[in-house]
C-alpha cells in the first residue's frame, strides 16, 4: 500500500510561519500556534510543506490500510485558515455551531480569519478533537 502524500519534515515550523503572506494571516498563524501548543502540549512539527502538525496516531483501518498521521494542527492557506481536527467534525455540531463564520470539509475547517471566530470555541473544538481521537488510537507527541 502506498504511504501517505503528508508526511513529517524537518522543516522548522518557526521560520515557516515567517513566510506566510499576507502579514494579517501570519498574524493568525502564530496566535493558533500557540494556542494549539496550549492545549495539547505538543510541540508543532511541519508535515507536508504548508500543515503544522501537533501529535501524532497510528491508524489501522479495516481495509488493512495503516499509517502515521498529524492528530491536529492548521494551515495558513492563501485562501483560508484550515484546522484540522482527526479523524473529523461529525460529532461536534453543538460547539460548530457557537463558533461563528466558518465552512466544513471532512477533517478540514475553513475559516478565513481569527476575527470572524470565537477562540474559546475553537479551543473548545480542538480539545474535543484530540478527546475524540484519543478514545479511537493512541496519540504521542512525536
Amino acid at each position: 500500500m502506498a504511504d501517505n502524500k503528508t508526511q513529517p519534515t524537518a522543516q522548522v515550523v518557526s521560520e515557516f510561519i515567517t513566510t506566510v503572506e499576507p502579514h494579517r494571516k501570519r498574524d493568525d498563524a502564530v496566535a493558533l500556534d500557540a494556542l494549539f501548543q496550549k492545549i495539547t502540549g505538543w510541540p508543532p512539527r511541519m508535515w507536508g510543506p504548508s500543515i503544522i502538525g501537533y501529535g501524532q496516531y497510528h491508524y489501522t483501518y479495516d481495509s488493512g490500510r495503516e499509517g502515521n498521521f498529524l492528530a491536529t494542527g492548521f494551515s495558513p492557506r492563501k485562501a483560508n485558515l484550515v484546522i484540522y481536527i482527526m479523524p473529523g467534525y461529525t460529532d461536534f455540531s453543538v460547539i460548530l455551531g457557537r463558533l461563528g463564520k466558518h465552512k466544513l470539509g471532512k477533517s478540514c475547517l475553513y475559516i478565513n480569519k481569527l476575527s470572524d471566530i470565537d477562540i474559546d470555541v475553537l479551543a473548545e473544538l480542538i480539545q474535543a478533537g484530540i478527546d475524540d481521537l484519543g478514545r479511537r488510537w493512541p496519540i504521542t507527541a512525536e
